[in-house]
């Protein structure tokens, strides 16, 4: 069996809500709430949370979660992972990137995205969603993906795709960012410059497709629920009064 090691970044200065990690979501910290979602999870031999201050730390400690520090100047949560494995502070076969703002991903999801993470050739696994709402295929803020006949990822965008010159109906994707890598292919990205691509869209997963690595997308019917802004935590507090 494959050891496989769920890595939560927990970067405490995002920059559209500051401090967002250790904000109260229902008198918890929502990287508490990240946390005990990843901890419910049976695949994961481990769990651990990547910050970038001490503060942060502190919080983790008062819940009994288990935290190593990184560098404050990371670029992204998949450069936490790889510092962590760079520096040796982690080892798997398998490693998950549950970012630190999502707290109602779930067993389902994680069960999708490794669905054939033991058995297949890809360097890196990632979901994708059909998109439902016509807005959303237009909308920038949105990622869409197209995939070949295996499943595996040809394109990302910020962008509709595939354009349909004659306008025809089509089903678009979403892309859910949730992603799996092999010890080997986050051991490679950590040296890998930023390509053009991924500078123009500002999608680290174009970096993957340019360097070579083999992406393949799972489809799923969930999503989870990020918490980019203000708004977004008074969704989630509302959502979890209603659950």
């Amino acid at each position: 069996m494959k050891k496989i090691a769920c890595v939560i970044p927990a970067r405490l200065k995002s920059s559209r809500f500051p401090r967002k990690i250790l904000a109260l979501l229902h008198n918890k910290p929502l990287i508490q709430w990240v946390w005990e979602a990843a901890r419910s999870v049976p695949f994961f031999d481990s769990v651990t949370i990547a910050i970038d201050a001490e503060e942060t730390a502190d919080v983790v400690n008062s819940f009994g979660g288990t935290s190593i520090m990184t560098a404050e100047s990371c670029p992204s949560g998949t450069m936490r992972l790889g510092e962590l494995l760079q520096r040796k502070k982690i080892d798997a076969d398998i490693l998950v990137c549950w970012q630190g703002d999502e707290p109602f991903l779930h067993e389902q999801i994680i069960s999708e995205l490794l669905q054939t993470a033991r058995t297949d050739t890809a360097d890196v696994w990632t979901l994708k969603k059909k998109i439902l709402h016509p807005e959303d295929v237009l909308s920038p803020h949105v990622c869409k993906v197209v995939t070949d006949q295996d499943g595996y990822a040809v394109y990302f965008s910020r962008c509709p795709i595939p354009f349909h010159r004659d306008l025809k109906e089509t089903t678009y994707y979403k892309h859910i960012g949730i992603y799996a890598y092999t010890k080997d292919a986050l051991s490679r990205l950590i040296d890998l410059p930023t390509s053009h691509l991924a500078e123009a869209e500002q999608l680290e997963q174009l970096n993957f497709l340019y360097h070579g690595l083999k992406v393949r997308v799972h489809e799923t019917s969930h999503e989870g629920f990020g918490i980019d802004i203000p708004e977004h935590l008074e969704e989630a507090s509302a959502f979890l009064t209603r659950k």
